[in-house]
């Protein structure tokens, strides 16, 4: 056999599990890469020299091992949003579970993704990395015995959407440090590009755009992430309908729409058939909502969907938004119609709604409540019931595991305390398989979403004006969705509720970049005291790398950028693999 052959099954080959489920290798360098996305040079951040970085596309259960070498000059993690990392924490890639990836180290996530299917992706959690990009696509296909709730698309397409600021991370971080708001962003980025040059005054010569090269007549499943800053966008293509079957990984009611608004954070997949002609090409937008009226035309993401036999340019005006740009009654809602399909099934065979969530007994209740960041200490921050959280030099399920005190503490008040507002590390106490109802009340003048990691919550209720017991009565009780980000409009509340059946410490966070580094957080404990033999969570990884309190744990890497421990066990897959095959050949 040919030596290059040989060498590039090696490489390439994905192996095999030697038993169980499928894995599925992938080998990363994230680092700094040159970027000009609205006509200005500046740092951005790469996987593998790409924005937005290689998309994991894997099945449901299979085993993800991703080697990450980190080539920046600041420590990081990545986190997998929306993946649940069941009975594995120690994966979630976020500061309360994991110390960070010193600059030229490298480490190997290595997690199941057990029991979920949809559309999600993977970002940096450390220091405003994520505004610099550090993003990608990670797709969960349904297993072959679980049919799709509708027909096989032609074809699958993900476009990130992100606000930019061509400033950088490491400036937004400056101002944020020195209790400054960051201002609007400079543009609107589609897939990692500036907009198509709809307007002559808007968009400077030059600026490279996302083309969608698509045929007629065929139906494509469109995968849809808000990865900015802060910015909710509505998103719309022009003479095109959307029609909704997913967000975050469960299938939702079927229905169309002409536009849907998308918050920070989250995810949709849309089924948008190619039925029109082809006289032109046509335009994909993504425009700011709830923006001043100054800045509402450059923060206008345009891509091109692109026909096969496409005569023409896109022509005309863009698509029309929604009528009022601050309308957050047609927001609230559109956000209202989304339901979940209780027939279809998800990663298993049987229907999504078999889980009755409302007839179970809800055991705890927490109103968190924000206000519009304040100064606390001298310094600006933002809060969550009046506690703007500080993260420990030790991640909180290490400091957990080895018993080193005094942390965290396990104090996070239920409700808004009539108190001055305060830094502290105090976290949540979940009951292990408690079904919790929290409710998220926005006293701030800005819409917020909010993520919980390890979970899917079910949304029951969103309202204006404050949140009382009354509310309940206006609950979905039979199919809200189960997703993993919602939005709580300012001066409004919305209300989820979420079974803690995963073991582990857990990120509740704000997924607006600047009020989640200003400590808009809170992590969630839930932990089985029957669990002597330790069966609801995995034990630590063998390649942890530990900080703070237990540093003195930590064996220097002799030789960086090379496998850490999960991903030797990748390469000796592949090698028993490939020695396998050899010997038939």
């Amino acid at each position: 056999m040919p030596a290059l052959l040989l060498l590039l099954l090696l490489l390439w080959w994905p192996a095999p599990a030697l038993a169980g489920d499928p894995y599925a290798y992938y080998e990363w360098e994230v680092s700094y890469v040159a970027a000009a996305p609205l006509g200005v040079k500046q740092e951005a951040i790469g996987i593998n020299g790409q924005l937005p970085g290689p998309a994991l596309n894997v099945t449901t259960n299979w085993n993800v091992v991703v080697n990450v070498h980190n080539g920046l000059d600041e420590p990081l993690l990545l986190t997998w949003h929306g993946v649940q990392q069941r009975k594995s924490p120690w994966q979630d890639g976020v500061a309360g579970t994991n110390c960070a990836i010193p600059p030229g180290w490298n480490w190997t996530y290595q997690f199941q993704v057990k029991d979920q299917v949809g559309s999600f992706f993977y970002a940096p959690s450390t220091a405003l990395h994520r505004a610099a990009g550090g993003y990608g696509a990670l797709t969960i296909n349904n297993r072959d015995i679980i049919p799709l709730p509708f027909p096989l698309p032609d074809g699958d397409i993900t476009l990130f959407l992100a606000d930019w600021y061509a400033s950088g991370h490491r400036s937004l971080r400056r101002s944020l440090d020195a209790s400054n708001a960051l201002g609007p962003p400079d543009g609107v980025l589609i897939n990692g590009l500036g907009p198509y040059c709809y307007n002559t005054t808007l968009v400077p010569p030059g600026v490279a755009y996302e083309r969608i090269n698509v045929d007629p007549g065929r139906t494509y499943r469109l995968r849809v992430h808000n990865v900015g800053v802060a910015t909710s966008f509505n998103f719309r293509i022009q003479g095109h309908n959307l029609l909704l079957v997913e967000a975050e990984g469960s299938y939702t009611s079927q229905q169309n729409y002409t536009n849907m608004d998308i918050h920070v954070g989250q995810s949709y997949s849309f089924l948008v058939t190619m039925d029109q002609n082809a006289s032109t090409d046509y335009y994909v937008v993504a425009s700011a909502r709830f923006v001043t009226a100054a800045t509402a035309d450059k923060l206008t993401g345009v891509a091109i969907l692109h026909y096969s036999n496409s005569q023409g340019p896109a022509s005309g005006p863009l698509p029309d938004a929604p009528d009022d740009q601050y309308d957050t009654a047609f927001s609230i809602n559109q956000a209202r119609s989304i339901r979940w399909n209780v027939t279809a099934s998800g990663a298993r065979p049987n229907p999504q709604g078999s889980f009755h969530y409302g007839d179970i007994t809800v055991t705890d209740v927490y109103l968190l409540q924000s206000r519009p960041p304040e100064l606390i200490d001298g310094k600006l921050r933002a809060t969550l019931n009046g506690i703007s959280y500080i993260a420990p030099s030790t991640p909180l399920m290490l400091a957990q595991l080895f018993n080193v005190p005094g942390v965290y503490k396990l104090d996070f008040p239920n409700r808004p305390m009539n108190r001055l507002a305060k830094l502290d590390t105090s976290i949540i106490n979940g009951t292990y398989k408690g079904f919790m109802e929290i409710i998220f009340q926005n006293n701030a003048t800005a819409l917020q979403s909010y993520h919980m990691d390890g979970y899917a919550f079910f949304v029951v209720g969103m309202d204006y004006g404050l949140w009382t017991e009354n509310s309940r009565g206006t609950y979905n009780k039979w199919d809200g969705v189960a997703r993993s980000t919602i939005q709580v409009f300012p001066g409004a509340w919305t209300a989820v509720l979420v079974f803690l059946d995963n073991a582990g410490i857990w990120n509740l966070r704000v997924e607006n970049l600047d009020a989640w580094y200003l400590g808009q957080e809170v992590y969630i404990s839930v932990f089985n005291p029957e669990d002597s033999s330790n069966k609801t969570m995995l034990p630590l990884p063998d390649n942890t790398i530990f900080c703070g309190a237990l540093s003195s744990l930590q064996k220097e890497q002799s030789h960086r950028f090379q496998y850490s421990g999960a991903a030797r066990v990748a390469q000796l897959g592949k090698m028993v693999f490939l020695m396998a095959w050899l010997a038939l050949w």
